[in-house]
């Protein structure tokens, strides 16, 4: 079966619509699967941030070290990190940013792109070409619209809204042409590059390497990857929406970047099966551009 055939199988099976691309970091070669569709960021966004961030710190216009304190009353509501806390938190620029990408925080990453502001954000984009991406606002501009567009009074509810299969209103967030949007070749270019080294120095991509590799989800992306592989992601979930965009790296092989984007048939808070499908695909299409590098072949 073809590797597209694979990948259908895998959608259909988990009962989601998906895309896919992955390529080598370094080298030719790419594995697609509605590559070219416009889809859901969802918290994917958040990467965009983090090369705006390791790029505003080798500029210097941003103090990795210096502390911020995150107030409970204009922090982003969330399930992890500072939006889960209830008391004022202080920390360094850098130390929000892991929170960001490690845990999703959405109170750390609102904290962090309203620090950076819309221009450095775009100037990414800009740089990588990456034309089909659009980033509308920071997670709080997310709820905001989910509010709205459920007639809800207030975020929680909103987001009951998202898991009732049976509620009718039309939800911008969930709509790649409203919402923060971009294209599966497109997150794959933005995290070869970020990899590689093209958006920041070598000490900001190693620490843009470190955050994704110690993000704390391990039931998508990881999930296809066991044993000694190292899998570095960022995951991004909204509604039927779930997402993973990354880097895998077999030991003494090339990495690949790999981005998977799926939106569930249901609506339900917990759906298992996409989220291993995530897995899964990304499996699929990583495998016929596993390579050893050149001082593994010798």
């Amino acid at each position: 079966m073809s590797v597209e055939g694979r990948l259908r199988e895998v959608f259909r099976d988990a009962g989601v619509r998906g895309w896919v691309h992955a390529r080598p970091v370094t080298g030719d070669g790419e594995v697609g699967f509605g590559a070219d569709d416009p889809v859901v960021m969802a918290s994917t966004y958040k990467v965009v941030v983090l090369a705006a961030f390791c790029r505003a710190v080798d500029d210097g216009e941003i103090d990795p070290r210096e502390p911020v304190t995150v107030h409970p009353d204009t922090r982003t509501e969330g399930p992890a990190g500072l939006s889960a806390l209830r008391d004022a938190v202080t920390m360094t620029w850098r130390d929000l940013a892991t929170s960001m990408i490690t845990v999703s925080d959405n109170a750390a990453a609102d904290a962090v792109h309203r620090r950076l502001g819309a221009g450095r954000v775009q100037a990414v984009l800009d740089d990588l070409a990456l034309t089909a991406t659009t980033v509308r606002g920071g997670t709080d501009d997310v709820h905001r619209m989910l509010v709205q567009d459920t007639a809800a009074h207030d975020v929680a509810t909103a987001f009951a809204v998202l898991t009732d299969n049976n509620a009718t209103a039309a939800i911008r967030a969930l709509d790649p042409v409203y919402g923060s949007a971009t294209t599966p070749r497109e997150m794959t270019r933005l995290m070869s590059a970020l990899w590689r080294g093209d958006v920041a120095s070598p000490e900001q991509t190693a620490f843009a390497r470190q955050v994704l590799l110690a993000q704390v989800w391990t039931h998508r992306l990881r999930a296809g990857f066991p044993g000694a592989v190292r899998v570095a992601g960022k995951t991004g979930t909204l509604g039927a929406v779930r997402n993973e965009v990354g880097v895998v790296s077999y030991p003494d092989e090339h990495p690949v970047a790999v981005a998977v984007f799926t939106h569930a048939a249901r609506a339900e808070a917990t759906v298992p099966r996409a989220d291993a499908a995530i897995g899964t695909a990304a499996y699929h299409a990583v495998a016929p551009l596993r390579e050893p590098e050149p001082h593994a072949a010798r």
